[in-house]
This record gives structure tokens, sequence and C-alpha cells, in this order.
């Protein structure tokens, strides 16, 4: 009996620290930058979309700033001597109508947002690209866009920093 439970105690003990060592082998990265990259510059996002929200560009941009700060090692610096400069150009913000249909009425209606992304590797430019980022919001069809910009907006300005920011840092 004394051999079983001595047995049992060792499987578990094993079982127990090999679970936790493993966490760390699958343990998910979320920022990939390389070392030798110490500063950033973010620029002013410009917004070239037909229909213009005035206050997605100037939200866009300060949060996308935010995010770096916070979560990268990073040092957000102003002049062109930056090792990373990210630039950004909102290419569309199209709301388009009847995304949804329901009992023969439109339900929702859905606001389509294109981000243009340039990130230049000033140490690397093989390493410099551009990335699109696409995001669909739905709304009511009962509201205006003016109505659904002011409900999505904080939802709208977060999906796109996040998805920005993954673009630019994550190696997924």
């Amino acid at each position: 009996m004394k051999h079983i439970k001595g047995s049992l105690l060792f499987v578990l003990t094993f079982t127990i620290l090999f679970g936790i060592a493993g966490c760390r082998i699958y343990r998910f990265k979320d920022v990939n930058i390389d070392p030798d990259i110490k500063t950033v510059k973010v620029n002013y996002i410009i917004n070239k979309a037909r229909y213009q929200n005035p206050q997605l560009s100037p939200q866009l941009s300060d949060k996308l700033r935010q995010k770096i700060n916070n979560q990268t090692r990073l040092t957000q610096v102003q002049g062109d001597d930056a090792n990373l400069e990210i630039s950004g150009v909102i290419t569309s913000y199209d709301p388009t109508l009847t995304s949804g249909i329901s009992n023969q009425q439109a339900a929702t209606n859905r606001l389509n947002i294109s981000v243009s992304i340039t990130i230049k590797n000033r140490l690397d430019d093989k390493k410099s690209r551009e990335e699109t980022v696409t995001r669909n919001f739905d709304y009511a069809a009962t509201l205006s866009l003016d109505q659904a910009e002011a409900q999505l907006n904080s939802t709208i300005i977060q999906n796109l920093t996040d998805e920005i920011f993954n673009r630019i840092f994550s190696n997924w």
C-alpha cells in the first residue's frame, strides 16, 4: 500500500511539474521586436477616405502611440532618426446599406474602414513593409451614420488600433 501511495505521489508530482514546464514551452508571445530596434516614430494617420470622420485620424494616431508606449520597450521619438517609422492612411470609410435583412427590411448597415500602414525599418530596409487593415462594423439600420459613429466610436478606435498593432509587432 505504501508503495502504491509513493508511486501515485511521484506520478502526480511529475505530472504537475511537467504541466507547469509545458506551459512555458507553449507560451504565446504577442510582441516580436528585433532587439536592435530601440526607437519608434508614429506619424499622424492621415484621412484620405472619401467620407471624412474628423475624430478618426487624431484618435487612432493617439491610441496607437499609447499602445506602443504601454506594450513595447520602444522609445518614441519625433525626429527622423527613429529606427522604426510608422505611417498610416485611412483609405476607406464607407457605410453600406442593408448588410442584413430581417422581415424584408434592412436590419443592419455596415461601416467598412481600411487603413494602409507603412512600416519603415531604418536599420534593415528589407524588413520595411506595407500592411492594410480592413475592419467592418455593423450597426442597426434604424440609426443614422452620425448616430452609429457616436455609438461605435470607441469600438472602432480600439479594434483598429489592436489590428494595426498586431500587424506591426506580432509574429503570428
